[in-house]
């Protein structure tokens, strides 16, 4: 009953967040200036022709972690997505957990990097764990906030661990 708990709470910190990656099923862990953390269950809605994790979800995964990190370790200033390069060297299938943790490189004063690897969970062999994917997101970092979206940040703030 804890983890069911556990995983609702981290479903609403996800649709308060990221809407596309809750839609997706995705689960926002870990929330910080430093660290981005969160896991998704593979289903169909979120596979390529060939059932394996479509490589667009990957990138949305990188690009919305890394976002979220370099909002808030920008200060709460307005951030957008530059570049985003991503590899992928492994398949994960329909039932399988992917973990994705994100981090930066670089924080300066006008760019970010972060660099965002995602690995499959092998329950198979006792929870261990194959990277199936690694990314590098840049990012703008100094852009104002528009009046009107001034509280974008409020929801971080509530859930960071700072």
């Amino acid at each position: 009953m804890g983890d069911a708990m556990a995983s609702s709470s981290s479903n609403s910190k996800t649709a308060e967040l990221d809407a596309p990656l809750h839609a997706l099923g995705f689960e926002i862990e870990e929330v910080s200036p430093s660290r981005m953390t969160g896991r998704l269950v593979v289903t169909p809605i979120c596979v390529q022709p060939f059932k394996v994790l479509h490589g667009g979800v990957s990138a949305l995964i990188a690009e919305g972690l890394a976002s979220m990190g370099a909002h808030m370790a920008s200060g709460y200033n307005r951030v957008a997505g530059m570049q985003l390069s991503i590899s992928h060297f492994r398949s994960a299938a329909v039932g399988d957990t992917v973990l994705a943790r994100a981090v930066p490189v670089h924080i300066g004063r006008s760019t970010q990097v972060w660099e965002v690897k995602l690995w499959k969970m092998d329950t198979s062999k006792q929870g261990e764990e194959f990277q199936i994917a690694e990314a590098r997101v840049t990012l703008l970092c100094n852009l104002p906030v528009p009046d009107e979206l001034k509280t974008v940040g409020e929801s971080l703030r509530k859930y960071s661990r700072l």
